[in-house]
């Protein structure tokens, strides 16, 4: 049986449900349903493009490693980063209280909404995500409060993921 998420912009009061990539993402689809609910600070995408993220402290008692990536994602696609010191570059405009030493490894939990990303990094290279779920309900109004986002500004708003029923 299908198991279901939501993620939510909080503050703009808008909620896409997506679809948990059990089979293709077995160890991601777990850690991250396990750990529900989950919600930060919402970036948006400075690299990639089209996307929204939180970075949340690690919560998986064994990291899910790579599983189902891409460097290309598309609309709907919901991606799992791990990053270890990713606030430590003041490059990347992240606030210091955005993070703590306790909080080293970091978790990205992205919403991508429109074509052509690309996950490249100047400073780094290619950055995979593990795809572990797919927006079924709702794109379309994500994808303008997303552009909202990125247009009017992210402070103030929460990005959250939670259970959702089966229905």
């Amino acid at each position: 049986m299908a198991r279901y998420i939501t993620v939510t912009l909080e503050r703009r009061g808008v909620t896409a449900r997506a679809r948990l990539l059990d089979e293709e993402a077995p160890r991601t689809a777990a850690a991250v349903w396990e750990a529900l609910p989950q919600s930060g600070q919402v970036f948006h995408g400075k690299f990639a493009r089209n996307e929204v993220y939180a970075l949340v402290p690690a919560f998986a008692a064994q990291e899910p490693g790579p599983e189902n990536q891409t460097v290309t994602p598309i609309p709907g696609d919901l991606c799992y980063f791990t990053f270890e010191g990713v606030l430590d570059n003041p490059a990347y405009g992240y606030e210091p209280a955005a993070g703590t030493a306790e909080h080293r490894l970091l978790i990205d939990l992205a919403v991508f909404y429109g074509r052509n990303n690309l996950l490249l990094n100047g400073d780094v290279g290619w950055v995979p995500g593990n795809v572990f779920a797919t927006i079924e309900e709702g794109l379309e109004e994500f994808r303008a409060a997303c552009q909202d986002v990125w247009m009017g500004g992210a402070r103030g708003e929460t990005l959250a993921f939670a259970r959702a029923d089966a229905g």
